[in-house]
């Protein structure tokens, strides 16, 4: 893949992998692994960010096509991307959690017909209770979000967790399950179309590599 596609590469967790692809998929990336400080990088159609905002960015144009996990495009289901590939890397799990014994969101519920829910996906948390028919408080949390129950900040959190280790280190265990998350392949709409052929092509080479590997 070269210009003139300019994707977006989420900086954290996804970045080692989406790397490992771009370069099997002929990028030489040694650029953007040197220089963790670099943002962009015109000469290879890279742009890096935080995976929160690569939607911000390809649905404006300034990527025309972007990858980002599950969790943020359902967190940020309003805006307006195609989601074209489940790259089937960086796998997570949504759950709602709390502290391990009888579970106080429970008891809020029974007692006042009302929980606390400590997230930093607000919309996702407010959706999904709202669709099983409970009513819920949702707190805001930006940092250590297992800390909202241990406090009493919260009765449970929603949250993305990988192996479930840091709740349970933290003395929380799973209650619920709302969904899976992994790298998503999204594109600029008017992109998808402009750029029809490049896209066309580099979702067909991505599809070759999975048959590869799974072969």
């Amino acid at each position: 893949m070269t210009p003139p596609l300019t994707i977006a590469v989420p900086r954290g967790a996804l970045m080692g992998d989406t790397l490992d692809l771009l370069d099997r998929l002929g990028v030489d990336t040694a650029e953007v692994r040197a220089n963790d400080r670099k943002l962009l990088f015109a000469d290879i159609g890279i742009v890096t960010m935080r995976p929160s905002d690569v939607p911000t960015y390809v649905e404006a144009g300034a990527a025309d096509i972007g990858i980002t996990g599950k969790d943020v495009l359902t967190e940020q289901s309003e805006r307006e991307v195609y989601e074209l590939l489940d790259l089937h890397y960086g796998f997570c799990r949504m759950v709602v959690a709390s502290v391990d014994g009888p579970d106080p969101a429970v008891e809020a519920l029974r007692r006042l017909g009302i929980v606390r829910i400590a997230t930093k996906y607000l919309k996702t948390a407010s959706r999904y209770f709202e669709a099983t028919g409970r009513q819920a408080e949702i707190v805001e949390v930006k940092g250590s979000v297992e800390l909202a129950p241990l406090t009493g900040l919260a009765e449970a959190i929603v949250d993305l967790t990988a192996t479930g280790t840091t709740m349970r280190e933290n003395g929380l265990v799973e209650r619920e399950h709302l969904f899976d998350s992994t790298a998503r392949l999204i594109a600029n709409p008017v992109a998808h179309k402009l750029k029809a052929a490049a896209i066309d092509d580099l979702v067909a080479r991505i599809r070759d590599l999975e048959l590869t590997r799974a072969g």
